[in-house]
């Protein structure tokens, strides 16, 4: 594998985490007219029609299919959405989802029994010291509810890593379409649950053309162009070489938040991120001195 990007496969990384992170003000627009399950529900509708008409089931087990499809579209994707509906800001949203990437190490260790060692330590201090930041600013931009919604996400998302990981050599794109069986039930089932049918009604009536955009970019550009073209990436380099790129994903999050939403930058919040960041950076730069299975990014 070359252990550097041609500048075509850099500049579609660049796109893919741009993507990622502008993901988040879509995801917030959204909100605005359709209940945060529903537009999950809607989400992965979309992801599993018509593509599953056209891509063969990857040869994987059905509990494999089901333990991804329930981790990334009801625990993920779901509480992400409810979190971003009132409880934390998108730039905040796409910051702290990123600890998925110290759950995805911590899962990966206990599967090999391996030890954590110094500076994953020392990096997942830095983080926390960013959470914590976070968490005294109280409802400044993140609730304890939003940051406990988001954590769990988090955590939806490295469990999704493990199974996808665990799945072996497969088209990760029919992967991730067929997994999609398995979000839609429970989703639409929490929905009619706990937002009933009269919300979902009014949400649908009130959804504009603009809002069925923003459900088909999350499925067709963020779901399916994203997780391909990642999975591809990987395929051809290190994943040393890509990880540290999702990185840029809070970057584009603060940075579309801010210019579109206006969302606020107060120095409490930058530091918050610098203090992240610098755990993520800390951990993914090391991540050519550890066994494969450690390193992250995939999403």
């Amino acid at each position: 594998m070359p252990s550097h990007l041609s500048w075509r496969d850099a500049l579609l990384a660049v796109a893919v985490v741009f993507v990622w992170g502008t993901n988040f003000v879509v995801i917030r627009v959204a909100l605005n007219d359709l209940p945060p399950l529903l537009l999950a529900t809607l989400r992965f509708v979309f992801v599993l029609f018509p593509a599953i008409l056209l891509l063969p089931r990857p040869k994987v087990a059905w509990s494999n299919l089901a333990f991804y499809g329930v981790c990334i579209g009801l625990l993920q994707f779901g509480m992400l959405f409810i979190a971003m509906n009132g409880h934390i800001s998108p730039g905040l949203a796409s910051l702290v989802v990123q600890m998925q990437v110290f759950f995805t190490i911590g899962l990966a260790m206990w599967r090999t029994r391996e030890r954590l060692r110094p500076h994953q330590i020392a990096a997942f201090a830095l983080a926390l010291a960013g959470m914590g930041v976070i968490a005294a600013h109280n409802g400044h931009g993140a609730t304890l509810l939003g940051l406990v919604l988001v954590l769990g996400a988090a955590m939806g998302w490295a469990l999704g890593n493990q199974a996808g990981r665990e799945a072996g050599a497969v088209n990760m794109l029919a992967y991730v379409v067929w997994a999609a069986l398995f979000s839609v039930p429970p989703l639409l089932a929490l929905s009619l649950l706990l937002e009933g049918p009269h919300a979902i009604a009014a949400g649908l009536e009130h959804a504009g053309w603009g809002t069925w955009a923003t459900v088909l970019w999350q499925s067709a550009g963020n779901t399916m162009f994203g997780y391909a073209c990642w999975a591809w990436l990987l395929s051809r380099y290190p994943a040393a070489t890509v990880a540290p790129l999702s990185l840029l994903v809070p970057i584009f999050g603060f940075t579309a938040s801010a210019a579109i939403l206006g969302e606020p930058l107060p120095l409490w919040k930058i530091g918050a991120t610098a203090l992240i960041m610098a755990g993520l950076a800390v951990n993914l730069f090391w991540t050519r001195r550890l066994p494969k299975a450690y390193v992250t990014g995939e999403p």
